[in-house]
């Protein structure tokens, strides 16, 4: 659940408001009526198993070598000249 809540409001009432950012509720802090931050609970990383290790490294590989989608190829050089 997201709060708007006056900034005069989260000083005067912090130690609530951080109680309700542990209970996984968001809170934005607004000054004259508009949003200026967001408070949003710590989540905790996941811890990826080795399987899944393997996944994002084959990804991550996948990712950086590109696709080829067909067509002709253009290097940097000869886009830059046209």
């Amino acid at each position: 659940m997201q709060q708007l809540i006056n900034i005069r409001e989260v000083n005067q009432h912090l130690s609530e408001y951080i109680r309700s950012l542990e209970s996984g509720n968001e809170i934005v802090i607004t000054k004259h009526g508009k949003a200026v931050a967001k408070l949003v609970p710590i989540v905790e990383a996941r811890v990826l198993n080795t399987k899944q290790q393997e996944a994002l490294q084959r990804l991550r590989g996948q990712l950086q070598g590109g696709y080829h989608l067909g067509g002709k190829g253009i290097d940097r050089d000869a886009l830059y000249e046209r």
